[in-house]
């Protein structure tokens, strides 16, 4: 049974003329005539007494007719309601961000701005790699991405450009650690020694940390001695081989800070250290109306 039906039979109840009903459901009277012939048979029972003029209902056409008004009303609001559901997604703005990010700071950042129910967090992006960011934004497939910013990500460049805003909403710390040995001291501790060098536990190369870290290590005056046993997408796997004992390596100190530090300490000073930005990117010609109120909220925030 199909909801047309229904209408048709609504229709054809009010007006008692099957052409005049016909034209009021915009098609033509055989088309119509056979759709109220097939909801009767559907029913199993007439519902339209042809034999009066104007034309009436029978007993079982006034109790379906009844039915028939409740039903058309409870589609129209439920349709009402999914119409506006989808109103509301499609007027949230689509934002893109890592995994450590997400977890360290996305959550106190957005609630400060009082904007969370505004933004639709695409998860998948929780596991993209650096490159799927700028493609993202490039291709119009997210309103904002939100990530680390350092000269080293040449990945970035493109969005460096004039088509693209961006906007500093934050401050990161890559700081070295490890886990403590069974005498409560830290287990691998920088420089190391060429004879002996520390096992380090990196990031994938295609990841906005590697390069960062990369780069600092290849000026710094104190070259480390160190002896990649594995490389890792996500600081938070990082984080883990480090706090098994496994080798040292770099993490964010917001992630440290929101995820306990687990035992980690320090594995070098100040001068291991490596400043980063967190950055917000737009589209420039976005013609979003709710992007534009939220950027500007963004910028005087500071």
């Amino acid at each position: 049974m199909e909801v047309r039906w229904l209408e048709d039979f609504c229709a054809l109840a009010r007006i008692r003329q099957f052409s005049r009903a016909a034209d009021e459901q915009n098609v033509t009277q055989p088309t119509f005539s056979r759709r109220i012939k097939m909801l009767e048979e559907e029913m199993g029972v007439q519902l339209i007494d042809r034999n009066t003029l104007p034309l009436s209902l029978t007993p079982a056409g006034v109790l379906f007719l009844s039915a028939s008004e409740k039903i058309l009303a409870s589609v129209r609001e439920v349709k009402e309601q999914c119409l506006n559901l989808e109103r509301a997604e499609a007027n949230k703005l689509r934002f893109a961000t890592n995994q450590t990010l997400y977890l360290s700071f996305y959550s106190q950042w957005i609630s400060a701005l009082g904007e969370a129910g505004e933004l639709a967090v695409d998860l998948n992006s929780t596991g993209w790699v650096g490159s799927d960011f700028v493609n993202a934004l490039q291709q119009n497939d997210c309103d904002l991405v939100l990530c680390y910013w350092h000269p080293a990500i040449e990945f970035l460049r493109p969005l460096e450009g004039r088509d693209y805003l961006h906007h500093c909403v934050g401050h990161e710390r890559l700081v070295p650690v490890t886990a403590l040995n069974g005498q409560g001291l830290p287990k691998y501790q920088l420089p190391g020694f060429d004879k002996t060098p520390l096992p380090y536990i990196g990031y994938n190369s295609d990841t906005f940390l590697h390069p960062v870290i990369a780069e600092h290590l290849h000026r710094i005056d104190d070259l480390p001695h160190l002896l990649q046993v594995t490389q890792n997408s996500q600081a938070i796997s990082v984080k883990a081989m480090i706090s098994q004992g496994f080798g040292v390596g770099w993490l964010p100190q917001r992630l440290l800070q929101q995820g306990g530090e687990q035992g980690l300490v320090r594995a070098g000073g100040d001068d291991w250290t490596i400043d980063l930005e967190l950055r917000l990117y737009r589209l420039r010609n976005n013609p979003s109306a709710r992007l534009d109120a939220l950027w500007r909220q963004i910028v005087a925030a500071g």
